[in-house]
């Protein structure tokens, strides 16, 4: 049985009350981030032959130690991590890698550049992440990216072992993929789901969610962010973030006190419910891709690179942001949406996708297994919480949960509390206890002292 440790918010069988999972952040601040990394952990569970590990997104670069002796591979599924503001992350882990001996595999990293494709802003950060490929290649045969983009960025490097294989949250069902429209055109009966960034509503999308949820009364924006699941179930604004009340998520916003919005801790939720919508549109990628894995039809409205590359690869319908108008309709964008190609060349990128995975020793259950069912199995054994919503009531029930996480939270912080008291006095107590010991102290006299007592006057030197 091989066991692998996968770089994770948390494992998939984690069922996470919603107060907890935010307070631990288990999706690494974008829940977009466990639609991928359960992907992963389902494709790489075979029967008796693997079994995967979550460790947590926070790397510790002592546990190499462990991780050498109780692990024969460590899996790491990245989206965008070539950015900026992932810098400081990126070094700590090629700081763990480096000091690794079992096979690493990193699936499905990117970088982020503007629609332009132009890397300039990750100039300033190039060593970080040749660093960080080196130490990769160092340990597998190839490290897989998200799309051309990202393998011209590594290959102007320098570096050859690159292989485009999309992201593997899209072979969440091995060499399925079925996206069809259910419905002849979308009219204002439709239910329709949205997403964006706040980076994207701000830079235009705002105008454009306006319109529709003008047009459309059953519309529903899903949010991503830890900010936008703060807003919704604390009604916690206080951050930049937070404060743009441009976004659905924020309590002023009219959809919000609609009801409209929601945010999923658990990707087999959040795809669950959107099997129930007509079409889903937006900026975000996974958000997207969460209603392609429920068969509903999406469109990506794509705002950066990050995005575009993945869209380019896997052949999803979409149009770049900065080129739409903002009085756009999604039934515009439904109407000439086609299918056809991310669905008939799914089978080929998967074949390459798992030829990644062989190459680099790893075996995946559609080719080794069961095809996932004893994971599907397992999942669908676990009563998940249910996608956050709005806090608009204030009723008894949607005050229980909240006030008694608070209590315990309360609780546990005063035990804490008592527990640093006490070492602190102990501390002081032994501090003083030294310094007692120190001042009684006789300190022992000096040889020319013992000597002057002796001959009973001062001593001269010898000429």
């Amino acid at each position: 049985m091989k066991r692998i440790l996968l770089r994770s918010g948390k494992s998939p069988f984690d069922v996470v009350p919603v107060e907890e999972a935010l307070h631990r952040d288990v999706f690494a601040t974008n829940s977009g981030n466990l639609i991928f990394s359960d992907a992963t952990h389902k494709i790489l569970s075979v029967p008796g032959r693997a079994e995967v590990v979550s460790n947590g997104i926070a790397t510790q670069v002592n546990a190499a130690a462990r991780i050498n002796e109780e692990y024969d591979a460590f899996v790491v599924p990245l989206a965008n991590a070539f950015r900026p503001t992932f810098e400081a992350p990126l070094k700590r882990l090629t700081q763990l890698i480096s000091k690794l001996k079992i096979p690493v595999v990193v699936v499905g990293v990117g970088a982020q550049a503007g629609l332009d494709n132009d890397p300039a802003r990750l100039k300033s950060m190039e060593s970080t992440v040749r660093d960080f490929v080196s130490a990769v290649l160092d340990h597998s045969a190839s490290i897989g990216v998200r799309g051309e983009f990202t393998a011209k960025y590594l290959t102007d490097m320098g570096f050859r072992d690159v292989e485009i294989i999309g992201c593997p949250s899209l072979f969440m069902y091995g060499d399925t993929l079925e996206v069809t429209k259910r419905v002849a055109a979308i009219t204002p009966e439709s239910r329709i789901s949205t997403n964006g960034s706040h980076t994207a509503v701000r830079g235009g999308l705002s105008k454009i969610l306006k319109r529709a949820h003008e047009r459309y009364p059953h519309l529903r924006y899903i949010g991503q962010n830890l900010t936008d699941a703060r807003q919704l179930h604390w009604r916690d604004v206080d951050s930049p973030a937070g404060r743009i009340r441009e976004m659905p998520t924020h309590p002023d916003h009219p959809m919000y006190r609609e009801d409209k919005v929601r945010v999923y801790i658990d990707p087999v939720t959040w795809i669950d419910d959107l099997k129930e919508f007509d079409y889903s549109f937006g900026s975000r990628i996974h958000g997207n891709i969460a209603a392609l894995l429920a068969g509903t039809p999406a469109t990506v409205l794509a705002f950066d690179s990050r995005t575009l590359e993945l869209c380019r690869y896997f052949e999803i319908p979409h149009r770049l942001l900065n080129e739409v108008p903002e009085g756009l309709d999604p039934a515009e964008l439904y109407e000439e949406a086609d299918f056809g190609a991310l669905t008939g060349n799914h089978r080929e990128r998967f074949d390459r996708f798992t030829a990644f995975l062989d190459k680099n020793g790893l075996e995946n259950t559609f080719t080794h297994g069961d095809g996932g069912k004893a994971f599907d199995k397992q999942l669908r054994a676990l009563r998940f919480p249910a996608g956050v919503r709005p806090w608009i009531d204030a009723d008894i029930a949607s005050l229980t949960s909240r006030f008694g996480w608070l209590q315990q939270r309360i609780t546990e912080l005063d035990a804490h509390n008592t527990q640093l008291k006490r070492e602190l006095a102990k501390s002081r107590a032994g501090a003083k206890a030294a310094a007692k010991a120190a001042a009684s102290a006789v300190p022992a006299p000096s040889i020319y002292r013992r000597a002057r007592r002796v001959m009973g006057r001062a001593l001269k030197p010898a000429k």
